[in-house]
Formats: C-alpha cells, sequence, structure tokens
C-alpha cells in the first residue's frame, strides 16, 4: 500500500500538523491502495502564507520564464504518463486504454496549450491616452473534483502559474493521488518556493478554509452545484474573485434530419464516458415522436456494448464508480426513474451479474421520460441514459432549456444550418453540432446553475488576471 505521509509547502515536503489519514479505496476491488494526510484549515494557513510570499517575485517573472518552466511540467507530465494513467485507473476505476488517452492525455494537451498561448498573450494594450495591463489576482485556491483527477487540477494550476499566480491546491480525498505526482514534476522543473503548493484534506476543512482565508484572492472550484454555493458564500466575506464549473444536465437534441445512428451512439458514447461521471455528459436524449421507436432502440443496442469489468482488462468499456456512496447514489436514481413513470429498457439498480466486488452498476436506458421526472432533472453522475421525445424543434428547445443547469449540450441535423440556429437558441456554455471535436482553445464553463467563469485557451488564462489602466 502507497503512503503518502507530506505536503508539497513552500518548495518543500512538509509533515502535516496532524496525524490522522484519509484512505484512497480502489473502486474495482474495493481494497485500500493508499493513504494521504488529512489537512487541517493549519495546514492552509501554512499553505497560503507559503503563496503569498512567494507571490510578490512570481508575478514579474517574465513571461519567457514561466513558459519555460512549463514546458518542464509539460515534459514531466509526458513522461511519467503511464504511471499517471495506471494510477487514475486503480484509484477512479477508468478503464485504462481511455486513461491513457484521456485522464493522460489531455492534462498534457492543456499544458503544451499554454506554453503556445502565453507568448502571444496581449498583457498590455493601449487605449487612447491609457496603457491596459493584466496583472495576476493574487494567491489561487484550487478545489478540485475526483472524476478528472489531474485534468480538472491542470485547467485551474496551469493557467493561474502561466498568469503569475501562486497556487494553493486541494485535489478530491477520493482521488488525491496524481495530484502528488503534479507536486513532484513541479518540484523537479524548479519553480520558487511558494509558487505552488499541495494541501489533501476534506471540504468542510480544508476547502472551506481555503475558500474563507483572507489571504486567498481568488478560488476556482469544479464540484457539485451545491458545494459550488458554499464557497461562492464563504469567499463572499472577503469579495474573493470565484471561478466555479459544476453539474450539468446536458440535451442531445436529434432533430429528424440526422444521422440516426451516428447521433445515438455519439449520446450514448458520451452519457456512459467515465462510467457517466462527467459533468458535461450528454445524459438526456431528445428525439421526434416519429423516431422514438428507432433511436431506443438504437441506444439500448449501443448500451449493450459497454462490457463492465476490470479497468486493466482490455475489453472493458465500462469501469467502477468511484466508491460505494456514489454507486448507492445512482441506484436511487434508477429506482426512482421506475417508481416515477419512466419505461427501463435496460440495465436496473440491481448488481451486475458475476460482478460481487467493486462498485459496478449496469449501463442503463430510460424510455419515455418526462421533464418533470427526477432523472430528467438532477444531475446522476452515472451511466444512466433518458430519452425524451418531441413533437417539433420549438418543443425540443423548450424541454433542452427546461433545466437549472447549462454547462453543454449537442445538436444533430442534416443541416448544418439548422443545427446552428437552434445551437445559439440552447442556455448551455458549449454545444456540439453533428459530434463536433474537443477544441482545448475553445472556452469550457457554464449558464445557469452550472456556474460561471471559464476555463481553457485565453478565456482560462483571464480568469486569473486582473485589467488595471494607467493613464499617460
Amino acid at each position: 500500500m502507497e503512503k503518502k505521509d507530506r505536503f508539497y509547502i513552500d518548495g518543500q515536503w512538509r509533515e502535516p500538523s496532524g496525524k490522522k489519514t484519509i484512505e484512497v479505496v480502489n473502486p474495482a476491488t474495493e481494497q485500500v491502495l493508499a493513504t494521504v494526510p488529512e489537512g487541517t484549515a493549519e495546514d492552509v494557513d501554512r499553505a497560503v502564507e507559503a503563496a503569498r510570499k512567494g507571490f510578490g517575485e512570481w508575478a514579474f517573472t517574465s513571461v519567457g520564464a514561466r513558459v519555460e518552466l512549463l514546458k518542464k511540467v509539460h515534459q514531466g507530465l509526458s513522461q511519467r504518463a503511464d504511471e499517471i494513467a495506471e494510477t487514475i485507473s486503480r484509484e477512479m476505476g477508468m478503464p485504462l486504454k481511455l486513461s491513457r488517452k484521456i485522464q493522460a492525455g489531455l492534462p498534457q494537451v492543456v499544458t503544451e496549450s499554454y506554453c503556445k498561448l502565453l507568448p502571444e498573450f496581449p498583457f498590455e494594450e493601449t487605449v487612447g491616452n491609457s496603457r491596459i495591463v493584466r496583472e495576476p489576482v493574487g494567491v489561487v485556491g484550487c478545489i478540485t473534483p475526483w472524476n478528472f483527477p489531474l485534468h480538472q487540477v491542470v485547467l485551474k494550476v496551469i493557467p493561474a502559474l502561466a498568469a503569475g499566480c501562486t497556487v494553493v491546491l486541494k485535489p478530491s480525498e477520493v482521488t488525491p493521488l496524481t495530484a502528488f505526482i503534479l507536486a513532484e514534476i513541479i518540484a523537479a522543473a524548479g519553480f520558487p518556493a511558494g509558487v505552488f503548493n499541495l494541501v489533501t484534506g476534506f471540504g468542510p476543512a480544508v476547502g472551506e478554509a481555503l475558500a474563507d482565508h483572507p489571504e486567498v484572492d481568488m478560488v476556482s472550484f469544479t464540484g457539485s452545484t451545491a458545494a459550488g454555493k458554499r464557497v461562492a458564500e464563504l469567499a463572499a466575506r472577503s469579495v474573493k474573485r470565484v471561478a466555479l464549473e459544476l453539474g450539468g444536465k446536458s440535451p442531445s437534441v436529434v432533430l429528424e434530419d440526422a444521422d440516426l445512428a451516428k447521433a445515438v451512439r455519439s449520446t450514448v458514447n458520451s452519457c456512459y464516458l467515465n462510467s457517466g461521471q462527467t459533468c458535461n455528459a450528454l445524459t438526456r436524449m431528445l428525439v421526434p415522436e416519429s423516431l422514438y421507436p428507432e433511436a431506443s432502440r438504437l441506444a439500448v443496442e449501443t448500451a449493450r456494448a459497454f462490457t463492465l469489468g476490470d479497468p486493466f482488462d482490455s475489453g472493458t468499456k465500462l469501469g467502477p464508480l468511484v466508491s460505494e456512496a456514489q454507486r448507492e447514489r445512482v441506484r436511487r436514481f434508477i429506482r426512482k426513474g421506475s417508481e416515477e413513470g419512466a419505461e427501463l429498457l435496460l440495465g436496473g439498480p440491481d448488481s451486475p451479474p458475476d460482478l460481487d466486488t467493486g462498485f459496478f452498476v449496469k449501463p442503463t436506458v430510460f424510455g419515455r421520460v418526462e421533464p418533470r421526472m427526477t432523472i430528467a432533472r438532477k444531475e446522476i453522475f452515472g451511466p444512466v441514459l433518458s430519452i425524451q421525445a418531441f413533437r417539433d424543434e420549438e418543443e425540443a428547445l423548450r424541454i433542452a432549456n427546461d433545466s437549472i443547469y447549462g454547462l453543454a449540450a449537442a445538436v444533430w441535423s442534416g443541416s448544418e444550418e439548422r443545427a446552428g440556429r437552434v445551437a445559439r437558441k440552447i442556455r448551455a456554455g458549449q454545444v456540439d453540432i453533428n459530434g463536433g471535436k474537443f477544441n482545448p482553445l475553445a472556452p469550457f464553463g457554464g449558464f445557469k446553475q452550472s456556474g460561471y467563469g471559464r476555463e481553457l485557451g485565453r478565456y482560462g488564462l483571464e480568469e486569473f488576471l486582473e485589467v488595471k489602466s494607467i493613464q499617460l
């Protein structure tokens, strides 16, 4: 069993203030695979003090010097990619072949994008008789979730460092191990003391202390909407800047002139990625009433191909959920769907056959889901697809926008012009048309209770910058 017993604070691996530890459980075996320190508010104080001290020098480091250090981080992520993928498959349960591509691959892509973007970014411009300068916001508290343990960290830490901010990171206590790998990479790269700091612990102790700390200038949080509201509440006491990337209930709108087979396959694949534990998963498939029978058949056929099993087995397409608590939460939603009258087309709340160990949930498809139903409104965060029928385009848009969330969506149509028109009417921060590919330079973030602020590209960098005007 792996044992992490120190935090990375002020450029050194330092002992925590307390003696308690947190167990990290392998969701496929239900065995403890590692322990990490359980941090306290005192540990947060030390980390924030180090970050505040380090900010004075780091904020005025040249763009070129920051780029060179970030290139070393990118190199470290590339060199340790296999280790990162295997670690996340053990602590989180994503099949290894996907972990290599997504969990280990995306952090490299994002880091490299900032290495290229930073030298070209306009930190200064002239407007009339004013010089407009963009300066780092200061000390940033980064609080990240368990579903993409390193990617979500990199989405915050890399642009914050690129902007000239110093960072205190609190990764999820459920999947914290790759945060230690990143800290090792940053230490080896030669960043100045205090620029990056790592403290692990639970939200009520470490997360809240970070959000409430008077010496923290900004909090960037990704997680549940309920937790995000609490972060914003605490941050408001000292008028911190806050960026929130929260939940989603993303619709996939399939119009009658779409390539139905492609639309259904892509929607199911999105819904089940990472065992459904993805904030922008397409969990609501909206189809014309006339195409409902065929769309339902195709969805069930596609979902049946998602084989459950050991994340390290090459034949596995669907790993376990991250924890027993998450599995039980998803099972409750599945039961609720049946109780409220949705048609269970595949799956269900029972344990998968031949998988007595591990937090597995069967790939599940519900049909005839109505907008009032719980499974159409709540973020389930599991492999559960809801199929909803509509009569016309107007009703499709009404159903798509009938949500407290607005993180992502998809539109499928044989006409790009029509798809684009519908996409503009959907209240979401990111809309894919006919399977449009992920763009690491495009902004990612939500409308409504999916949060505020943006990540990725120059939009992600701007989150960590203050704007100052100097009149000449």
